[in-house]
């Protein structure tokens, strides 16, 4: 493990995460890229440089992708990871992570979420405040579970699906990728169209996809 982090994104969520790395006392510097020229630091943490400047800090940090966006993140990730990057998985301390949990490469689990037994989470996901994912389900990469989401056991949620705050999802269904499930819905079966879900239960709504 290398002694220094630097994370990519100093805003809101990048605040969040590296609030996350500071409790989990691994890195002895921790420092933020950001193309915002206007933000010089964060939460107490030094603004280095704008996010193509990761490539100065590959060989001796690990490299932690902090937006909020799927896309962009995956994006970036993709990047960084074809450029040879040390990209850590952060977990808040008073997360609760089951027996034979995989979490990959980018993810982060926020304070208080419960992930069970024998889940995988994929590539730079989000799981976030106080969310709680079930036994035997399957995360792709670069999903965003929302804070107090609660999702039951034995469901896939497909790459680059958002299912935002406060959301429900029952035992044993699908979510394709690339969907956006909005604030507060329940989904009590498959979703096999990408597009934009609302409602309890949820209905499709719109194709694009939002950020909700």
């Amino acid at each position: 493990m290398k002694k220094n982090l630097v994370i990519i994104g100093a805003s809101g969520h990048g605040k969040v995460v590296a609030d996350i790395a500071i409790k989990m006392e691994q890195w002895e510097s921790i420092f933020f890229l950001d193309d915002n020229t206007n933000i010089k630091s964060s939460i107490g943490l030094k603004v280095i440089g704008k996010v193509d400047d990761y490539r100065k800090y590959i060989d001796d940090c690990e490299i932690f992708v902090a937006i909020g966006h799927n896309k962009i993140r995956q994006v970036i990730q993709e990047e960084i990871e074809e450029a040879g990057a040390t990209i850590p998985v952060l977990i808040h301390p008073s997360a609760i992570i089951g027996t034979d949990v995989v979490l990959h490469s980018g993810t982060t689990v926020m304070a208080g979420a419960v992930i069970n037994c024998s889940t995988k989470i994929g590539k730079s996901c989000i799981i976030n405040t106080g969310a709680t994912v079930d036994h035997d389900n399957v995360i792709e990469d670069y999903v965003h579970v929302s804070p107090g989401v609660n999702i039951a056991g034995n469901v896939k949620i497909g790459k680059g699906t958002w299912v935002g705050i406060g959301s429900v999802v029952s035992n044993n269904l699908n979510i394709t990728k690339e969907c956006t499930v909005g604030a507060g819905a329940v989904v009590v079966r498959d979703i096999d169209e990408p597009g934009i879900y609302i409602g309890a239960p949820v209905k499709k709504i719109g194709s694009m996809k939002i950020n909700a």
